[in-house]
């Protein structure tokens, strides 16, 4: 099982890598979260989906977003049929922070994997797509009690 101490490595390490981006870019590690998530998972394009699915507090989200619009990597847009709602839009100046983040989450992901064998790199792939069917599984289940 994995302990919480390996995640918590996980984390400082991946957080280590992206310093130098954060303090060369000038903006903090949490709006380069957001950025990496909205650019990496273009199905979600609002605050309510940041904090949904990475976690983050609301108010935290809303401090960081509100930068990032400021500052220009964001842009705010109306959701057409809903004028309370927008949607958040990665402008070229993201696009630029986004491509530094992808090679260092693929220099992340090599270093984690080094000495692996790719069978083994397929076999953990396999069960982690098998364990996250369980969970949708399980998510459905839970929904009709």
């Amino acid at each position: 099982m994995v302990s919480i101490e390996y995640v918590h490595k996980l984390l400082e390490l991946y957080n280590q890598l992206c310093s130098p981006l954060c303090q060369q870019t000038g903006i903090s590690q949490t709006s380069l979260d957001i950025l990496m998530f909205l650019k990496n998972n273009p199905q979600y394009k609002n605050a309510a989906d940041i904090v949904k699915f990475r976690g983050i507090k609301a108010n935290l989200v809303s401090v960081h977003v509100e930068r990032l619009v400021q500052e220009g990597y964001l842009e705010r847009q109306e959701v057409p049929g809903d004028r309370r709602k927008t949607e958040l839009i990665c402008t070229e100046k993201a696009a630029h922070v986004w491509k530094q983040g992808c090679e260092i989450q693929k220099a992340f992901f090599e270093m984690l994997f080094s000495g692996v064998p790719e069978e083994s790199r397929k076999i953990f792939e396999h069960v982690m797509e098998q364990t996250e069917e369980n969970l949708n599984i399980y998510q459905k289940e839970n929904k009709k009690k």
